[in-house]
């Protein structure tokens, strides 16, 4: 089919006005300005460059599509394959709802979704193809925290889970992330289920969605399972005295439900972004709707500070990571995800001794080293997985998993995703213990260096418009691997591209230095940017003293990282 052809062919399928008056305008710039060209009129320069344009972007929409794989489906709005919209939905859709009934007699699927543009109306037409497919379908009653509806795929046992959201990514963007229940448990899908989705999502592209059979038979969930996700949550950590907080929920959908959890679990309410507490799709206070991003949190600082708050608790969009900030001398600060991760983890940890029990601590490899030296002190099982919760959920035993990315597990019985709520009610349990005890998280992390040790880690993105740097960058430091990382010598590099120990093959290369410190480096798997992630720590002397040591080794590597990639 030529590249008019299938555009036209995308075009009349479509069920939505806007996209599919976009396509339109962009067959008709390109046909037209091709036709005068060919003419020979006095604008012809003009109009072939118009045809030009129009012809490009027909192309990047259609010489491929967006490629669903371990995250589903995510990507920027708009016609065409390579973007998010209904045609490509209803595939995707129609093409989960075979696999299920292959795998299946009587499978079911529970769909929830964000406050993002079409998030709603994507879920809708989920729920009707799904119906029409034969698949009970159950959707969420209304937009709802990634976090729920990863809840209800295990407390529905349904067979599967959708759950439409970009999470973190700009606002142009939107997304499809896909669970399993049955042997996986409720977590998001991994090789080989995404490529069997994937296979009976082409053949349903092959043809014409309109013929796909719809059905309004699906069902609305009631209250009853955010009432159980709420209880649940709550149960996890207790107020020990009053904690003055801030929340942001970043433009996203978390503040319904988070607060309803922050109050059962005794908790004052905390002072809000009144700028960000509401879902907003446009996203207006930030570049990036992501608390890693810089500026991202400054709104929360400011609030913070003019109520003398003990701390401060972000979510991102969907709910399902945690940022926290914490007052210094010199102002308010994130701590890295990492901070966060071991803080969790030591808590984990210390609950499992106090209650007896074995259990597994696990972080994804680019995440610190100090979530192992937390479990080797306390006899405990330590994982390490590849990036994603997809991963990480499926360790067994699992007591506690996180990720620097802002992502944590602590009750893997109730979930099997990050949560970004019942993370938030872990870290103010601790936050209020630690007050009643007149102590501060501060305190806390030099008890935590002391006991353990001390670890620093920083991270570098590089972002890139044209996603063909990506793979030219990694090819460079394959080829002509670096011998030292600034004024640090390098000992030995782990290429994953063929596999490496337990891991499957993976485009990451991990750098060893000669004082013991990592420097990994990968490709984004949701964002266009190429990721960069150093760690370093030290166990002598005092405590404030191994803290400076390992965060000037991430100093020195940091700049050396920036150096080789300039």
């Amino acid at each position: 089919m030529s590249g008019f052809a299938a555009a036209k062919a995308w075009r009349d399928q479509d069920p939505d006005d806007e996209t599919r008056a976009e396509l339109d305008r962009l067959i008709t710039a390109a046909e037209a300005g091709r036709a005068e060209a060919d003419a020979g009129t006095a604008d012809a320069h003009a109009t072939e460059a118009g045809s030009a344009a129009a012809l490009a972007e027909l192309e990047d929409r259609f010489a491929t599509r967006l490629e669903f794989g371990t995250a589903g489906l995510r990507g920027a709005l708009g016609a065409g394959p390579n973007r998010m919209n209904r045609v490509l939905v209803s595939q995707a859709a129609a093409g989960l709802a075979a696999f299920l009934l292959a795998r299946e007699p009587h499978p079911s699927v529970v769909i929830g979704y964000d406050g993002r543009k079409n998030s709603h109306v994507f879920a809708t037409d989920t729920a009707e193809l799904m119906a029409g497919a034969g698949v009970r379908a159950i959707l969420l009653p209304r937009l709802l925290p990634t976090p729920v509806l990863a809840f209800a795929v295990r407390h529905l046992d349904a067979s599967a889970g959708v759950m439409v959201t970009a999470s973190h990514n700009p606002a142009a963007d939107n997304g499809y992330k896909v669970y399993l229940g049955g042997i996986d448990a409720g977590s998001q899908i991994v090789p080989p289920a995404d490529g069997e989705i994937a296979a009976q999502i082409e053949r349903v592209a092959a043809g014409d969605i309109r013929s796909l059979p719809r059905a309004a038979t699906y069902e609305l969930a009631g209250e009853e399972v955010l009432d159980a996700y709420v209880a649940t949550t709550a149960a996890i950590g207790r107020a020990a005295a009053d904690v003055k907080f801030v929340y942001t929920a970043m433009h996203g959908v978390g503040w319904e439900t988070a607060q309803r959890v922050f109050a059962a679990s005794g908790f004052s309410l905390p002072a809000v972004v009144t700028e960000q507490i509401e879902p907003d799709a446009a996203f207006p206070t930030v570049a990036f709707p992501n608390p890693e991003e810089p500026g991202a949190m400054d709104l929360s600082f400011a609030v913070a500070a003019s109520v003398g708050a003990d701390v401060v608790i972000a979510n991102d969009p969907d709910a399902d990571r945690l940022a926290v900030g914490v007052p210094t001398a010199d102002g308010w600060r994130r701590l890295s995800g990492n901070e966060v991760g071991w803080l969790l983890g030591w808590r984990a940890a210390d609950r499992l001794t106090v209650t007896d029990k074995d259990g597994t601590l696990a972080n994804s490899l680019v995440s610190s080293p100090a979530l192992a030296a937390v479990a080797s002190a306390y006899h405990l099982e330590h994982a390490e997985t590849l990036t994603g919760f997809k991963w990480i959920s499926r360790v067994p035993d699992l007591a506690f998993g996180y990720e620097e990315a802002l992502g944590y597990l602590v009750d893997p019985d109730k979930i099997r995703d990050k949560d970004g709520i019942s993370a938030a009610v872990e870290l103010l349990a601790l936050v209020s213990e630690l007050k009643a005890a007149g102590k501060t998280l501060a305190d806390h992390a030099d008890h935590f260096a002391a006991k353990f040790g001390a670890y620093a880690s920083s991270q570098i993105s590089v972002r890139v418009s044209d996603l063909a740097e990506i793979p030219k960058l990694m090819h460079g430091m394959r080829s002509n691997p670096p011998t030292q990382i600034g004024s640090v010598a390098i000992t030995s590099i782990d290429d994953f591209a063929n596999g490496f120990a337990q891991f499957p093959p993976n485009d990451i290369l991990r750098m060893w230095t000669e004082d013991g410190s990592r420097v990994i480096v990968r490709p984004s798997g949701t964002e266009p940017k190429l990721k960069v992630y150093i760690d370093a720590s030290s166990i002598d002397g005092t405590a404030r003293e191994r803290q400076n040591a390992a965060a000037a080794k991430v100093a020195a590597l940091d700049a050396g990282m920036r150096a080789l990639l300039a």
